[in-house]
């Protein structure tokens, strides 16, 4: 089976541990790059997020954003320092009796004073197995998200290798046809200058256009490739890299097919076989 690198998934979850949720977007890219985004108070489960994205994803550009909201349970309490606060409101009245017109006390001023607000902190320990189930399950959603992909590539380029295989099916059926059309081009040139049919020169012809124009071993080497790929795409995987080696092979042939020719039909095969080549090599790149 194989994997496109383009695909989405979402997952969330939530219990007495708070309420999170996990998006991750996964685009092509030549090797493996991993961006998390996550909330400050959960940076510490950045190396385990990582990790666990390594052991499901082997190649394309990932992103992860995690959002989490503490619960009742594990949501960090907020305590007063009321000492502190009785403090500052001692000296705020102090204060006040050396003015003439005193402003009343602001609460929120109170607040804000460094050390009035204590915040307990939280229990990651209890928070961090719920977040990886969380990733787990999105990372799953992912892979088979990009396993639908890939399956769906996998027709597109069997589809084209179809029709690639069709294109040189008419090439070899033509090139008979081709040195024959040739022979009696020449012959009619001969008879159009009034010379003498040389029987031996008309063979040398022949044969010097033959070689020129040779291109079975073009269209086996097409046949070999097309073999090759069909074998990468049942065997699946990480295949990606190869099938880009083996498009620009294909494209080397279809054009050295196009330069050989000296027919309207197999220019056509050749132009037919670069663009069905051009499709397969712009969805590879998608490939993991």
């Amino acid at each position: 089976m194989i994997q496109s690198m383009t695909a989405f998934a979402r997952a969330q979850s939530q219990g007495k541990w708070g309420s999170a949720v996990c998006e991750l977007r996964s685009i092509n890219h030549r090797y493996l790059e991993l961006i998390v985004r996550l909330p400050d108070t959960l940076h510490e489960f950045e190396s385990a997020i990582r990790e666990r994205i390594r052991q499901h994803i082997k190649r394309g550009k990932i992103e992860c954003y995690l959002r989490y909201q503490p619960g009742d349970a594990s949501g960090p309490a907020i305590t007063i320092n009321t000492h502190l606060a009785a403090e500052l409101c001692k000296a705020n009245e102090a204060i006040a009796q050396l003015l003439k017109t005193p402003a009343p006390i602001d609460t929120m001023a109170i607040l804000q004073w460094p050390g009035i607000l204590k915040m307990d902190e939280l229990d990651l320990e209890a928070i961090e197995d719920e977040v990886l189930l969380l990733l787990d399950k999105g990372l799953e959603d992912l892979v088979a998200a990009r396993a639908r992909e890939g399956d769906e590539l996998k027709q597109l380029f069997l589809q084209r290798l179809e029709g690639m295989k069709a294109e040189i099916g008419k090439v070899r059926q033509r090139m008979p046809e081709i040195l024959k059309e040739q022979r009696e081009r020449l012959i009619k040139r001969f008879s159009d200058v009034k010379l003498e049919l040389d029987t031996g020169r008309l063979e040398q012809e022949m044969v010097l256009f033959s070689q020129k124009t040779d291109v079975m071993e073009e269209l086996d080497r097409i046949d070999a490739h097309i073999s090759e790929v069909r074998r990468v795409l049942k065997q699946g995987g990480m295949v990606g890299r190869r099938l880009d080696f083996l498009m620009q092979e294909l494209n080397r042939e279809a054009n050295t097919l196009g330069a050989k020719s000296v027919s309207l039909d197999t220019t056509r095969a050749s132009v037919e076989l670069k663009v069905l080549i051009e499709q397969i090599r712009e969805q590879v790149q998608n490939v993991e």
